[in-house]
């Protein structure tokens, strides 16, 4: 694919997710990189172009309607990778991802939206694995912590595990528009469609084939628990919804290496004035509460205008204050207790460090060699980008320490 004319097209360089990626690219781009803006507005993405520094100020633009089966054929058929911020992904990324399929062309995204992925998987799975497509999805905080976490417990192990269990220790993010909007969308889905609603509740929903994955032991646990190995009470992490079948697919793909049957959940600590069990009630109340308000019309109204809307963003000083620590530990088999862990730390999460996972996930397929046995099809970040993702984070200042617990 050396003759097409670009390296990597960021789609969607308008958007506040996008202008962040734009910036990176400008500062962190290997020289001699090819790579250019995309979206709908020649105007707007000039403007952005105008604010980039140095040689970064002159990269190629195009223009492309994301509704149109052939026009992104040609911005596939344009470049070599494509880093799509362009959302809700439902409503505008099946196209693209046809495409990139069809014509061989590296793809990655941040989207966290089940029912999307899952027809993905089903329409362009097999044509990306015959053209060596990589199709990676969730490349932000949606799910790349979760996704490489399990990856290198389940190496540091050396054994298959029983059980990898993902606790956000502590956080101060911001929800971002496009997240706002694609959960709605997700809300709304659900309340209209059956088929929509069994899929949100299968844990396997993304393996290759959800009937056919072994399943370990069912584990009854209340929506609040404690954790016993960190000492806390922990609620439900809303991100789990996401997350759990990402790992669970990342599992599968690379043929049930981390352990068959292998149990994942993700849960969170609550910081502030109602640490431990009133904080961890609260937090799993609020949840609830706000899909309840979301999804009736009285309510819903008021939901929206208290959420940010796509392409706003918080401010620079808010981004600097942002911060996540996750610790995952993992148990194996035969074990009653966990012996690996893992510590994932960086910045603000919803905007800073989702910004630097997807772009440096667009550059290592851009650069880096392919994993062998997935050199493509739709995967995940840990089976498509694995080793070469977390040298890149940890280069750019996230912590991706993995050990024996306890430590």
């Amino acid at each position: 694919m050396s003759d097409r004319a670009h390296d990597i097209v960021l789609w969607g360089a308008t958007g506040f997710t996008g202008q962040r990626i734009a910036a990176y690219f400008a500062r962190n781009a290997p020289a001699g990189l090819r790579w250019g803006l995309g979206g709908r507005d020649r105007g707007k993405l000039e403007e952005v172009r105008r604010g980039l520094p140095g040689e970064a100020s002159r990269v190629p633009i195009v223009t492309h309607d994301a509704t149109s089966e052939g026009s992104m054929r040609e911005l596939a058929g344009s470049t070599r990778v494509v880093c799509t911020t362009v959302g809700p992904y439902g409503r505008y990324g099946l196209p693209l991802a046809r495409a990139c399929a069809e014509l061989g062309t590296d793809y990655c995204d941040i989207t966290g939206e089940v029912p999307f992925m899952r027809r993905v998987i089903d329409e362009c799975h097999e044509r990306a694995r015959a053209t060596q497509s990589r199709i990676v999805h969730t490349c932000g905080f949606d799910s790349i912590p979760s996704d490489l976490g399990v990856y290198l417990v389940a190496r540091h192990a050396g054994r298959p595990l029983s059980e990898v269990r993902f606790i956000l220790t502590d956080s101060r993010g911001n929800i971002s528009g496009g997240t706002a909007a694609t959960m709605l969308d997700l809300i709304d889905q659900a309340r209209r469609d059956p088929a929509t609603r069994r899929l949100l509740a299968q844990a396997h929903a993304l393996d290759p084939d959800p009937k056919a994955t072994p399943r370990g032991p069912r584990q009854r646990r209340g929506p609040v628990t404690w954790d016993a190995d960190l000492r806390s009470f922990v609620a439900p992490f809303p991100m789990a919804a996401v997350n759990v079948r990402v790992v669970h697919r990342s599992n599968a793909l690379a043929g049930f290496a981390y352990g068959e049957g292998l149990g994942y959940r993700e849960t969170m600590i609550i910081k502030g004035p109602l640490y431990g069990l009133p904080g961890a009630i609260a937090a799993t109340a609020g949840m609830a509460a706000f899909g309840l308000a979301a999804s009736l019309g009285p309510t819903r109204a008021w939901v929206e205008r208290r959420l940010p809307k796509p392409g706003q963003g918080p401010s620079e000083a808010r981004i600097a204050r942002g911060y996540f620590k996750v610790t995952l530990l993992g148990t194996a088999r035969g074990d009653e207790r966990p012996s690996v862990a893992a510590y994932i730390e960086g910045g603000e999460p919803g905007y800073g460090e989702t910004a630097t996972m997807l772009a440096e996930s667009a550059l290592s397929l851009a650069v880096d060699p392919r994993n062998p046995g997935f050199e493509g099809g739709v995967l995940t970040p840990a089976t498509a980008l694995g080793e070469h993702l977390v040298a890149r984070l940890r280069a750019r200042g996230m912590r991706l320490d993995v050990g024996a617990w306890p430590c």
